[in-house]
């Protein structure tokens, strides 16, 4: 079956909006678009029944964009679809990427190049939210001036002052073996992570930001690697303090996950 597509004017006809609010829209990621190789927009059916939705939602109901991606991601659950965790987890990286992408005017090869990973990886990336090292995901939010921590949705306001044992939130899962999970919610003056590396989970490169950084070792074992020649094998109660500006890659070197404590201060990562 051939897919439907339709451009912008058409979608917007759909919609009842302007082509301007789609853009809009587009920008505060209640939709995101694929695009041609030469750059030009297009919705599938899928698309334009979201955009329906949400014109309902903004005109009828009143509601903000904030307010319309909630409504969204209810409805999806109560349809038997994903959870709005579950699905920000598959997805969200992947959109603010493509977003970013867009605002600044790049294409995929451009952006493929001169971050240095091959155009596919970037395309599956902004389709899943999957598929490169957190070195390269580093890299890319580096790239477009933002933070990983930010790309994954931390910095969005949370209302549990209080985070229980077991009760932590994920960042999407865009790197296999990597679990990162939220100690402490909201725009913050740290980062606190819980990081769970499965056996031969690394960083799959060496990255570097502002800041410092507070690494403890749970269980498990890690070696860090810091400008290329200080290496630190950790075991578990070991701890590691250093400045975020130092180029620093990580291995699990722990025939089981290995569980760390880990803390960027300011929040730059």
């Amino acid at each position: 079956m051939t897919r439907v597509r339709y451009k912008v004017a058409e979608a917007a006809r759909l919609a009842g909006v302007s082509s301007s609010t789609l853009r809009l829209w587009e920008t505060q990621g209640l939709v995101v678009p694929d695009r041609t190789v030469t750059g030009h927009r297009y919705y599938g059916e899928s698309d334009i029944a979201r955009l329906q939705r949400v014109s309902f939602l903004r005109s009828e109901r009143g509601l903000n964009p904030a307010a319309i991606r909630e409504a969204l991601e209810a409805e999806a659950l109560a349809d038997g679809g994903l959870p709005a965790a579950a699905e920000a987890s598959t997805m969200q990286v992947g959109r603010k990427l493509r977003s970013l992408r867009h605002a600044n005017g790049k294409t995929l090869e451009q952006v493929s190049a001169d971050i240095g990973i091959a155009p596919s990886v970037l395309s599956t990336l902004e389709r899943t939210s999957q598929g490169v090292s957190i070195a390269v995901l580093h890299n890319l939010a580096d790239y477009f001036g933002t933070t990983v921590s930010s790309l994954s949705g931390e910095d969005e306001p949370q209302v549990r002052a209080l985070v229980r044992a077991g009760e932590w939130r994920a960042w999407p899962r865009t790197t296999s073996g990597v679990t990162v999970q939220l100690l402490a919610e909201g725009r913050n003056q740290m980062d606190c992570h819980r990081f769970v590396l499965a056996p031969g989970a690394s960083s799959e490169g060496a990255y570097e930001h502002d800041g410092e950084e507070f690494v403890h070792v749970l269980s498990g074992r890690v070696e860090f690697v810091l400008e290329a020649e200080e290496f630190y094998d950790l075991m578990p109660g070991d701890s590691l303090y250093f400045e975020s500006r130092k180029r620093h890659a990580w291995t699990n070197r722990h025939d089981g996950e290995t569980v760390l404590l880990w803390i960027n201060t300011p929040p730059t990562f």
